[in-house]
């Protein structure tokens, strides 16, 4: 018999109607490009609080590998149970991870959803609730020190309001009806008529919304016209209680009518088309921005229970998991009649936590008297190799769990070296930290350079082609730090070598010209991740590196012969760079002559990036994941562009970049070039942060290590320099006011 290996990520227990029964078939294959075959067909069943697994007749055996190792063996029905009682004090991270779709694993055969606890992207009655933040849609600017522009999250929405939180009460208390237990509001925070009403201007919700309405547009007073003007109704209208989705933090397109629909023309004449915007917001894109902040009332301790009733915070019973079982409900046109009523009424998101949310350290809690006593200097220490060859390429992978926590750097010569990171005592920038009282300095050189006794071991000797120029492009080193791979070679390959012995372990060939350049996405369990290839024969590949078998391809015995992921087409000229994010799924690169061409990871071409009048030529290419893409042209020419393709700013400097990159939250830009001075930008507008003293030498390539707290840069003098970097302290100074 054969066996599959199918490996989930995690599990979506979907309740529909408030049951928590769902039944969604998978392929094996899925729809993760990681997987290239497909093998048949799995049922997944989710019933109260089991999973079960239902494979086709097509699947003689399944098997199930980690994290739930179970195996099931074709015609019998075996059973997971669900992990309940995740209950307790999540931080922010944790909330977030709940919302990931997809993770990059080998061999993932199955994607399935989890959304913060049976919220779903999936269910338009189920969607993703967010929160009202701020409270200031009037001033031209916004001061995110003034308590008062920020919402009370301490009360649930229909709580803010003081006049309209005593009607709430009053309901309550005075309830009458025994047919129904008491509540404060009669309708719901979150349904799918108010969920599509936000994205009224965008499809595929354009058509939901026609399709629920006959067709039609709504009135248009009704329809969502401006933020200002729906926070109002928010605290003012009783039968208004709505809080926002998602897309209010991340997707800058839903206030713009880009397709031109008819909203028609309110009863003061003013024709409904864009959403109007906060005066402190210019653009949509400034208004995401700046309303990014959340979780206690929608997912927290607050959502039921005495809590509740003390918080105002009591909706429909309704709109409750497990307030009614319909299963129990035998008479059909009183199961009809109550799932009608629950759709209408919305549904509540499962309760998360069942205590209060630890708080989360924050620049809104900093003071200009914290850094009063910290003007450390900027430079934390200089290391000079014995090689004078310029460092092309510096890669800080320095996570403690890491067996080598280091920084990798290689030479233009190609002599690479493993410098030991050494996670230093106390947190840096603290007031009273000082490096000399640091058991070790952050960085410590690679014995084997620094006494001369294994160079061989760390020379990388195969021929390159002499028309390369070697740049911080060449390379990619995996987040292991075990394996460096290499471009540039008259063979039309790229290379994978051990950092370790410095040997050959893969030759991968693929294009018909000399590969250009290389890049690497971010890697997820097992330190699985995308490689991406350019070549000067105006092609991308994208390749799958396997963090378990250290090779290119999940197949070692074929690693001989390793075939791409998939083939990226459309630039007419030789790539010169690349940038790659398996969390949005994109490939956005840069031809020599341009332009600069966003591809998904299945190899489809989305759009081209075309930049201002003189930036023509691309060099540098950096993309966050919350989907901002910062482009370098020649002669110091910048713009940043959103993932679908708006140019939302540019800037000219006077120095010749050699190296960008974005702070891990996407907020900041540093830069660094032949006048050898390191620049730190605000990425969304290019407003300048911090300018560091310059350097006695160009920069060749620059890393942030993984807490965010120290850059570290490959010099043309054949050093490497570290520098603190506190983001948090640019924040405070410079984003305090809009």
């Amino acid at each position: 018999m054969r066996l599959l290996e199918l490996e989930p990520t995690s599990v979506e227990k979907r309740a529909a109607a408030l049951r928590n029964v769902s039944e969604t078939s998978f392929r094996s294959a899925a729809a993760n490009p990681c997987v290239r075959e497909t093998h048949g067909e799995i049922t997944f069943s989710v019933i109260k609080t089991k999973v079960a697994l239902r494979p086709s007749k097509a699947l003689p055996v399944v098997k199930i590998i980690n994290p739930f190792r179970i195996y099931l063996r074709f015609p019998v029905i075996m059973v997971l149970a669900y992990t309940e009682g995740l209950h307790g004090k999540w931080m922010f991270s944790e909330i977030r991870a709940v919302f990931s779709r997809r993770y990059l694993l080998q061999n993932t055969a199955l994607e399935v959803f989890m959304a913060n606890r049976r919220r779903t992207y999936n269910d338009l009655n189920q969607y993703p609730v967010f929160p009202w933040v701020l409270t200031n849609y009037e001033s031209e600017e916004l001061d995110l020190t003034l308590p008062g522009n920020f919402r009370d999250l301490s009360k649930p929405i229909g709580a803010l309001n003081p006049k309209r939180a005593v009607f709430y009460a009053e309901r309550y208390e005075t309830w009458e009806d025994d047919q129904s237990p008491p509540y404060h509001y009669n309708t719901h925070y979150s349904t799918a008529t108010s969920t599509l009403s936000w994205l009224v201007r965008i499809e595929p919700f354009t058509t939901f919304f026609l399709n629920a309405n006959d067709g039609k547009f709504d009135h248009p007073n009704r329809t969502f016209s401006s933020v200002a003007r729906s926070w109002r109704t928010s605290q003012r209208d009783t039968s208004d209680v709505k809080e926002l989705i998602p897309e209010f933090y991340y997707l800058p397109e839903m206030f713009v009518n880009s397709n031109g629909y008819n909203l028609g023309v309110r009863e003061d004449e003013v024709v409904v088309n864009d959403v109007d915007l906060p005066p402190w917001a210019k653009k949509p894109e400034d208004f995401v921005r700046i309303n990014r902040m959340w979780i206690d009332l929608i997912f927290g301790y607050k959502q039921r229970g005495p809590e509740a009733v003390r918080a105002v915070n009591v909706f429909h019973y309704l709109t409750y998991e497990g307030s009614v079982n319909l299963d129990s409900i035998t008479d059909p046109v009183l199961r009809e009649a109550m799932e009608a009523q629950i759709q209408n009424f919305g549904q509540t998101p499962s309760q998360l936590l069942i205590e209060p949310h630890p708080p989360r350290s924050s620049a809104m809690h900093l003071s200009p008297l914290m850094f009063k006593d910290q003007m450390q200097q900027d430079v934390i220490m200089v290391l000079k190799f014995p090689s004078n060859s310029p460092v092309t390429h510096v890669a800080a992978n320095t996570l403690p769990h890491l067996t080598i926590p280091a920084v990798v750097t290689v030479t233009c010569s190609r002599l690479f070296a493993v410098n030991r990171w050494h996670n230093t005592v106390g947190l840096r920038g603290a007031p009273g930290y000082s490096l000399d009282q640091a058991h070790h300095l952050p960085i410590e050189m690679d014995p084997l350079i620094a006494n001369n006794s294994g160079v061989n071991k760390r020379q990388i000797t195969d021929l390159v082609d002499q028309s390369i120029q070697i740049n911080a492009h060449c390379f990619v080193v995996t987040a292991d730090n075990r394996y460096i791979l290499i471009c540039g070679f008259w063979d039309k390959s790229f290379r994978v070598y051990s950092t370790e012995t410095g040997k050959l372990t893969q030759i991968v060939f693929g294009h018909w010209d000399v590969v250009t350049c290389l890049a690497r996405s971010e890697s997820y369990i097992g330190g699985d991740c995308y490689i991406v290839s350019g070549s000067r024969d105006a092609t991308l590949l994208l390749w799958y590196w396997s963090g378990r078998h250290h090779i290119i391809g999940d197949n070692p015995n074929s690693s001989d012969y390793p075939a791409p992921r998939a083939v990226l087409t459309g630039h007419d000229h030789e790539v010169v760079c690349v940038s790659v994010c398996a969390e949005l799924g994109l490939v956005i690169s840069g031809a020599k002559e341009g332009p600069c061409l966003v591809h998904t990871i299945t190899g489809d071409l989305l759009r081209a990036l075309e930049g201002p009048e003189n930036c023509l030529f691309p060099r540098l290419i950096s993309v966050s994941s919350e989907g901002h893409c910062i482009i370098y042209y020649e002669r110091g020419r910048f713009s940043n562009f959103s993932i679908n393709g708006k140019l939302l700013a540019q800037m000219e400097i006077n120095d010749s970049t050699r190296a960008i990159l974005l702070s891990s939250d996407g907020q900041n830009l540093v830069t660094g070039g032949d006048n050898g001075v390191v620049e730190v930008w605000q990425a969304c507008d290019f407003k300048q942060l911090y300018i560091y003293p310059g350097c006695d030498a160009g920069i060749r390539a620059m890393d942030l290590s993984h807490d965010q707290r120290t850059l570290i840069t490959g010099m043309a003098s054949g050093s490497i320099v570290a520098f603190n970097i506190d983001f948090n302290r640019w924040h405070y100074e410079h984003q305090n006011r809009y």
